[in-house]
This record gives structure tokens, sequence and C-alpha cells, in this order.
């Protein structure tokens, strides 16, 4: 057992925003070991105090980059909550599909270029291309599908445009529906091959579990996206079920010395969210196909795992293709008509609950009587991620030690449990201690 140990890794690489990893080993007791967020808090909901209600959701859209379509149909669902309008079931197929190609989307990003180095020994995806080329060409080509999947719903496929409280400003013809349904089905063969891609490094990835409380929207109608309950289950299998209005008292933030993101908990001093979670919360839910997936990729609920979290998404990528393609079957059959915006009832305050690439998302927004926004709050995935990380090293770390890991391996291990949290980190920021002087 090492007896002394020091890593101190700032900035980690391969994730979106700037996170440290502080461990410091003096005669065999761990005197640190932190997941550290030194972020700048960014305040997006003063940005929206004052906007009218058609503002909104363009402005907190630019949160991120990578989850905007998350964020576009957050604010939407909550500003329509707090207006009192209900939208067609069109709208809301549309939606749906918009929503699997953004998971698709980031789900690629993560799993091929910022996971797949660590389990082939390279420090980044560029390594790669002379040794692993065709895993290269298929992720780009994964990639390019899904920003055209979600340009054809969305108008582009960072920062919506189309989707708007009320509906859509546009909706796609049946021609190019239909086309994007042979896309998609023809992509099948690449989502097979990144399965066997998946298996053939499946033994870099750790051992590792530590049961924990796991957080995802539910619905008894399909997988869980952007409607219906919150739902919390636990590695025995303990559900407990929440409207999604209580999110308050289901998050419960806090705030930790060692960063400018709260943490947060639940029932227990951790949850996780993300892809592992849907999938433990929501997988009577998942297409048989991806069900398929799941069983060849050794994946079973209530998995503990967090490494596990990017196996995860690979099964979600073949639920959003099988999903998508049903839906769009279903559109064509109904015909898709140019609808008009539905128009509020009235003005008050909504909440909305979506599931974004690394987890739920909630918005809340109260409105006055010219719509015009008086109060916001968001509570990112990621921010519901850190304290459980933090957790994860607090057990790993030792155990790690115990089995007689050299540094480098202990430094390697911490960093590829993050990566695996898919954490996008500067979304996360929304505290600071300021201290005035005088």
């Amino acid at each position: 057992m090492l007896q002394n140990v020091d890593i101190d890794i700032h900035h980690l690489t391969r994730v979106e925003g700037h996170g440290n990893i502080v461990v410091n080993v003096s005669d065999g007791t761990i005197e640190t070991c932190e997941w550290q967020v030194p972020e700048n808090p960014r305040f997006f909901e003063a940005m929206v105090r004052g906007r009218h209600y058609s503002e909104v959701a363009r402005i907190t859209s630019r949160i991120c980059g990578i989850c905007a379509v998350g964020h576009t149909l957050a604010s939407v669902t909550a500003t329509e909550a707090a207006l009192g309008i209900e939208v067609t079931p069109q709208t809301r197929k549309l939606r749906t599909i918009l929503k699997h190609a953004e998971n698709f989307d980031s789900h690629v990003l993560h799993v091929y270029i910022l996971v797949a180095p660590d389990l082939l020994g390279a420090p980044s995806v560029f390594p790669l291309i002379p040794t692993h080329g065709e895993v290269v060409v298929r992720a780009l080509r994964l990639k390019r599908l899904a920003h055209e999947w979600g340009s054809l719903i969305g108008g582009r496929t960072t920062h919506p445009i189309t989707v708007l409280p009320g509906g859509f400003s546009s909706v796609p013809s049946e021609r190019d529906l239909k086309a994007m349904r042979d896309r998609l089905v023809a992509a099948v063969p690449d989502l097979e091959a990144t399965i066997e891609t998946i298996l053939s490094v499946a033994d870099k990835l750790p051992a590792f579990d530590r049961p924990t409380e796991y957080m995802a929207v539910a619905d008894d109608a399909e997988y869980g996206l952007f409607s219906g309950r919150v739902e919390t289950v636990l590695a025995d299998g303990d559900r407990a079920s929440y409207d999604v209005s209580d999110y308050l008292g289901i998050t419960n933030e806090f705030v930790v010395p060692q960063s400018t993101a709260k943490h947060t908990r639940n029932r227990l001093r951790s949850y996780a969210a993300g892809a592992l979670a849907r999938f433990n919360v929501n997988y009577d839910q998942l297409h048989p196909e991806a069900k398929k997936a799941a069983e060849a990729l050794g994946l079973s609920p209530i998995c503990t795992n967090p490494y596990m979290n990017s196996v995860a998404q690979v099964v979600e990528c073949v639920h959003a293709v099988h999903e998508s393609v049903r839906m769009i079957d279903e559109l064509l059959e109904e015909g898709v008509v140019e609808e008009g915006l539905v128009q509020p009832t009235r003005f008050g305050s909504g909440v909305s609950a979506v599931e974004v690439p690394r987890g739920i998302l909630f918005h809340d927004y109260t409105y006055d009587d010219e719509g015009l926004c008086v109060r916001a709050n968001c509570i990112i995935p990621t921010n519901q991620n850190h304290g459980n990380i933090q957790l994860d090293f607090e057990e790993l770390v030792p155990q790690l030690l115990e089995a007689g890991a050299a540094e480098d391996d202990i430094a390697l291990k911490l960093s590829m449990l993050v990566r695996a949290y898919d954490p996008c980190i500067s979304c996360s920021t929304h505290y600071l201690d300021v201290e005035f002087k005088r």
C-alpha cells in the first residue's frame, strides 16, 4: 500500500469546463480527497428576469451548447406550465424525436471522443486515427447523422430556433421525415458495430460499485424524457415518486467549500443523475432492441458501477434510433400539418423536469400579467452529480490504495470516474461567496 500520494490535476481534460482532482496521502493517512469545481458562476436566472415569455428559451438555451435542446425544452415546457398551455400530440412527438437526437448526439461525442481514449490507452482521440481509423470515421458518421437529425426538427442542432411556447414555428415536411427515417434505419449497423467496439475494451472499465440513489424523470407511457413525475430508486429496488413541482424538496441544494457549484441530496447523502440513472429508473420502458443491447453489454438494473454510465449511453443511443423511427412512422401515418401556436390561458408559475444527456434538469419560472418573467430558477444535472462524484472518490481511493495501485493508476481511475459522469461543469456553477471589505 502506498504511504504517500500527491495527485493534483488542474484542470481535468476531456470534460466540459474546469474541474480539479486533489488527493494527498501522507504516511498512509488520506489528508485530502476532493473533486473541486473552480469555475466562475453564471447567473442565467438573472438574465431572464424582465424578459417576455417568448424570449426566455432563447436565452436559457445558451446555458449549454451541448444541451441546448434540453434547456430549450425545459424552458418552453416550464413556460407552458405557467401559462396554461397544452400542446398538440404532433408537437409532443416532434419534441420527443428532437430530444432523442440531442441525447444521441451527446452520447456519441462522449463515448467515442472523450471516453474511448482512456479505454484504448491514448491521451486523446487524435492518436486513434492511424490505429483505429474505422472507429473514428464511424464516430464522425454518427455525429453527422445526429446533427442533421436534430436540425431537421429544431431548425439547427445548437440553440434550436423552431421550438416555441405553444408549439413549433415550422415543422419538417413528410418527405424530409421519411428521408430521416431511412437514415436512422441505415445507422443500425453502426450501432451494432459500436456495441462490438465497447465489448472489445470492456475489461478496461474499472470494477467499482457504490450503491447510491438514482433520480430521473419517469412516465408510465414512455422512457422518461420531459414529462411525467420524478422517480428515484435505490440499489435494493426501493422507489420513491415525487411531483415535479416539489423539485426543491428533492434536490436540497447546499454549498461546499471546494466548489462554486452546489451539491444536492435527497434520501441519501447524494444521488446520481444521467444515463445510468435513467436506465435504472426506466428500464422497463426501453425499446426491445435497446434491452437486447443492454444484455449484450452486460448491463442490467440496478447497476451501481458509475463507470457503466457510458455503457448506458450506448444503450440509450439504440433506444433513441428505434423510438424515433417508430414515432416518425406514426407521424407519417397521421399526416404532418402546420399548426398555429397554442396561446396562453393564464399567467403564473410553472416547473418542468427534462432529461438532458447528463441527467435531470429543472426549470422554474413565474410570469406577471404582461407575460414578463419575474422569477426564475434552474438546477443543472451536473451539479446534482458533484456530490455523488465526491462520495465515489472517498470510497474508491481507499480501495485503490489497499489494492496497491500506483499513483498514476489512481489518477487515471479518478479521471475516468469523473469522465464517466460526462460532466458539463461550467453549466453547473451557481454559488458565489463575496467578502466585502471596507
